[in-house]
């Protein structure tokens, strides 16, 4: 069990600088700028990967066109999407990681994964189902339970959600813009995934 409350652990990922100052490879192009929402009776917790350049600039979560899809696909506005009180965010990466060589966003920092996360899902017991978005974060709260890639993984939804040991999740893909391609490809996503999601939605916030 940590020996920081929540709202310790919260004041410290806010202040945290380990991806600059202490950094497990080379450090964060930036100036780093954690972002993150959480509280002790929120219910559902949205797991992402890191934020872009426009969350970093403006330091709101989902504060960008994935947001607004994301929004979209759980059938929520924007005043409880940022209720904390209802809803978690915990990426995998709390800040922006910066571009690679193609002006890609890099993976999420390690650094994040290995300061925090354990620690605070442990000091979130209340959580009931975690919104698991892309392969990073599936990789972490699903282990050796996923699939080979996002696809597989997210039309076995029905199997991690009816899980009894910890939270259900529920395993999305990326809701970018630039995945408009596999959600044509994969309309089984729109038909079977997202009225389950609304509904949990409703039903936990």
């Amino acid at each position: 069990m940590p020996d920081r409350s929540l709202e310790d652990l919260n004041s410290a990922i806010l202040k945290c600088r380990i991806c600059k100052d202490a950094p497990l490879k080379l450090p964060l192009p930036h100036e780093p700028r954690p972002v993150v929402q959480v509280s002790e009776t929120a219910r559902i917790c949205i797991a992402g990967q890191a934020p872009g350049l426009r969350v970093h600039e403006s330091g709101i979560p989902f504060d960008d066109r994935s947001g607004d899809r994301l929004r979209q696909w759980m059938g929520i506005d924007r005043d409880l999407f940022y209720d904390a009180s209802k809803l978690a965010i915990v990426p995998m990466g709390f800040c922006f990681p910066g571009y690679d060589k193609n002006k890609s966003d890099l993976p999420p920092r390690k650094e994040c994964v290995a300061k925090w996360h354990d620690d605070l899902f442990t000091v979130m017991p209340q959580i009931e189902l975690i919104l698991v978005i892309g392969m990073y974060a599936q990789a972490y709260h699903l282990g050796d339970l996923r699939e080979k890639g996002v696809t597989e993984t997210v039309q076995n939804w029905n199997r991690y959600i009816n899980r009894n040991d910890g939270p259900r999740i529920l395993p999305l893909p990326h809701p970018s813009w630039r995945n408009t391609g596999w959600l044509k490809k994969n309309p089984w996503f729109d038909s079977d995934v997202l009225p389950v999601l609304r509904s949990e939605v409703q039903r936990l916030t």
